[in-house]
């Protein structure tokens, strides 16, 4: 089986789980619990595929994407008290996860003959909007838009990936490169707790 499949099954399982704790925090029941696990694992992937028109949509093109997330939601029913323990096993399943989804989506604009930056624009929906739906739908401010480096991790792996791209390096190096490039920001952001700068004030003063 693919590397990058199987990368991208467990990464898919980790943003359900990602809901699903959420879910669970805000006591939703299990119907609740189940819709915020799907939105956060294959939102941002549906969302780019219709913004591009591309069909059949990632999860209805692929079963094993709604499996992975009944899965998912079982094992935090079964599990809730335990995964605490798993932190940092879930934080790389999440890192590696949305490195793949960047780079998949990236590559599927490029597939569908989008300019550049318009498909490094769909790799980083793929990466992070399903987390933004699922802050939106528990009335949470969205991660991206207050805290860690994530969306710009994104950004540097996919830039990075057109350059290469660029220069004609083999698909899969190329691939393996600019995952790492999105691993690493993330692993060094979070271990030094690094973050953007937030806007205080402008050229007047303090707003």
């Amino acid at each position: 089986m693919d590397v990058i499949y199987v990368i991208d099954i467990l990464g898919t399982f980790a943003f359900a789980v990602s809901g699903a704790l959420v879910a669970l925090d805000k006591k939703f029941d299990m119907f609740g619990v189940l819709i915020i696990a799907f939105v956060t694992a294959v939102g941002g992937g549906m969302l780019r595929d219709v913004l591009i028109d591309a069909h059949p949509i990632n999860w209805i093109g692929n079963l094993n994407y709604l499996y992975t997330i009944f899965t998912a939601v079982v094992f935090t029913f079964l599990f809730k008290s335990k995964i605490a323990h798993l932190s940092k096993t879930m934080f790389l399943f999440d890192t590696i996860g949305i490195s793949v989804f960047t780079l998949l989506g990236l590559e599927k604009g490029l597939a569908f003959d989008l300019h550049p930056i318009i498909a490094l624009i769909m790799g980083m929906i793929s990466a992070v909007f399903g987390g933004v739906l699922r802050d939106v739908l528990t009335n949470n401010v969205p991660l991206i838009f207050e805290k860690e480096i994530y969306a710009s991790a994104c950004l540097a792996g996919g830039i990075i990936y057109l350059i290469l791209n660029y220069f004609k390096v083999d698909q899969n190096i190329n691939f393996i490169i600019s995952a790492s490039v999105v691993v690493s920001i993330r692993v060094v952001v979070v271990r030094f707790k690094l973050e953007l700068p937030k806007i205080k004030d402008d050229i007047f003063g303090k707003t």
